[in-house]
């Protein structure tokens, strides 16, 4: 079991912690933060458009398992507002064991 920060780009603070509730229910993270204060986010909308898309969006990171991703990004996807969610994850190489221990127990 490897560890890793699950990164949500949301459209609102409702919606990260509807997703959040989502996946806790699931057990398949430990822990979510919600960043609450937008970050102000650029890309491309639509795909290879050239006109550059800005919005705020609320980031939440959740703490949980490589072997969780394929269910998480299933859950994600389903009950997004995005078309084209941005969900990604960062492994954890370092991480307190009492921490890991915890986390091990809330998602076995």
């Amino acid at each position: 079991m490897n560890p890793i920060l699950v990164f949500i780009d949301c459209q609102d603070k409702e919606e990260a912690e509807n997703m959040s509730r989502a996946l806790l229910k699931k057990r398949l993270v430990a822990c979510v933060n919600i960043l609450t204060s937008p970050v102000h986010s650029l890309y491309f909308w639509p795909p290879k458009g050239k006109f550059i898309e800005e919005t705020q969006e609320i980031i939440l990171l959740a703490k949980t398992f490589d072997e969780k991703w394929g269910e998480i990004e299933k859950t994600v996807s389903k009950i997004h507002s995005y078309d084209t969610p941005g969900i990604l994850a960062l492994p954890l190489s370092h991480i307190s064991k009492k921490y890991l221990a915890w986390m091990k127990n809330e998602i076995s």
